[in-house]
């Protein structure tokens, strides 16, 4: 599956992100166990992400009450995000930033983070909430000549790669959004 994977790769959308990312051995294959823990925390993970991602509104020149106390609501939750990152995640004990490309099938690795062995878990910590790091199981298939290397993901089902898909378009989506409103 190892060829297939990076063609799988290559085939769909990715993102290229900086991100705070780090990476540890891991016994390959993991255990079910291992696995599914794994599985619920990211899903936990991706549904905040996926929270406080959509929750963004656009203020607009709205008068309607409603809408401005879900403004004033947002306003008062990215704040508490903000303090709930700093206490649990401070900027200093992050990991550095790495650029990075990843979907649901794997990610494309840059040389600091391919570690030897048969497994790893790659963390990836978005800045919407850089205390849930994402937590992505799998071993690296493909090495290329400048040092970076394909992992393909292992995932126990289909609820987290499609969370994962779902991400990574929003995050692309977001970045067209952004290079339309810099050309006019």
């Amino acid at each position: 599956m190892t060829a297939s994977s990076w063609e799988e790769f290559e085939q769909r959308l990715s993102s290229e992100e900086n991100l705070h990312a780090d990476c540890e051995p891991l016994a390959w294959p993991p255990p079910p166990e291992q696995l599914q823990r794994l599985a619920e925390r990211n899903a936990n993970t991706l549904a905040t992400l996926d929270a406080l991602e959509e929750r963004r509104l656009d203020p607009g020149d709205d008068d309607n009450p409603l809408m401005q106390e879900m403004l004033r609501m947002d306003a008062k939750l990215t704040a508490l995000v903000e303090i709930v990152n700093q206490l649990l995640a401070p900027a200093a004990t992050l990991p550095p930033r790495q650029a990075l490309r990843f979907n649901a099938v794997g990610a494309l690795l840059p040389a600091a983070l391919v570690l030897s062995g048969e497994g790893l878990l790659l963390r990836l910590r978005f800045d919407a909430c850089r205390s849930l790091p994402l937590e992505l199981a799998g071993h690296v298939v493909r090495m290329f000549d400048d040092g970076r290397g394909f992992m393909e993901f292992v995932m126990p089902g289909d609820a987290t790669g499609d969370a994962i898909e779902r991400l990574v378009f929003r995050h692309h989506r977001r970045k067209v959004a952004e290079a339309r409103q810099q050309l006019g």
